[in-house]
């Protein structure tokens, strides 16, 4: 009989399932846990059927159909378990206020009116980056009091937070493919941050 899936092997086997298939240290960056802690609860989410392998340049590791379910199953009873439920819905709300918002601000990072037409924004003129990276710093602020919010309901979300700050920190500093080109730019952390809310809700899309 497996054993059941708690505490760091939730938190390996749930990340998965939020941001797809990915190796090891894409895991460890998303989780706070050393790579080699991932690839030990790897080993054994895999003995247990609930993860798989894909080798090659574009595979990973990633969830089985037995995965997906323990991972519904759990993550439902942690919410359950620990009573956040109203508490992580009404924060939830909060981050469905902001998401347009960051959607709108990605838009205008990657695109720029031309003369008039809408063009690709190639990066070139640091005056126009520079407000938009200010747009998000003044939205940032507001998106944190959200995730405080949901790391209150449940403590596995604070790592977001976190996650996020790093990345405005970096496209700050001159590495601004943390804006929204990178796995782990503020984007794609608060994609993953949308992807969870729904998961751990039970919403689908």
């Amino acid at each position: 009989m497996s054993r059941p899936v708690t505490g760091d092997d939730l938190l390996v086997l749930h990340t998965l399932r939020c941001i797809g298939f990915a190796g090891p240290c894409r895991i460890a960056a998303a989780t706070g846990m050393t790579e080699s802690e991932v690839e030990s609860e790897l080993i054994d989410l895999g003995v247990a059927g609930l993860v798989t392998h894909l080798p090659g340049e574009f595979g990973g590791w990633g969830l089985t159909d037995a995965g997906r379910a323990a991972d519904a199953d759990r993550i439902t009873g942690e919410l359950d378990s620990a009573g956040a439920r109203t508490a992580l819905t009404a924060a939830f709300e909060g981050f469905l206020v902001l998401n347009p918002e960051l959607l709108d601000l990605c838009t205008a990072w990657q695109l720029r009116s031309v003369e008039g037409l809408m063009t690709a924004n190639d990066h070139t003129d640091p005056s126009y980056d520079g407000r938009v990276l200010d747009r998000f710093a003044e939205f940032h602020r507001r998106a944190a009091v959200v995730c405080a919010e949901l790391a209150a309901a449940q403590p596995r979300f604070g790592r977001y937070e976190t996650r996020l700050t790093e990345a405005l920190q970096r496209a700050a500093a001159g590495a601004l493919e943390y804006v929204a080109d990178d796995v782990a730019s503020y984007h794609a952390v608060w994609a993953e941050l949308h992807e969870d809310l729904l998961a751990t809700l039970g919403i689908p899309r």
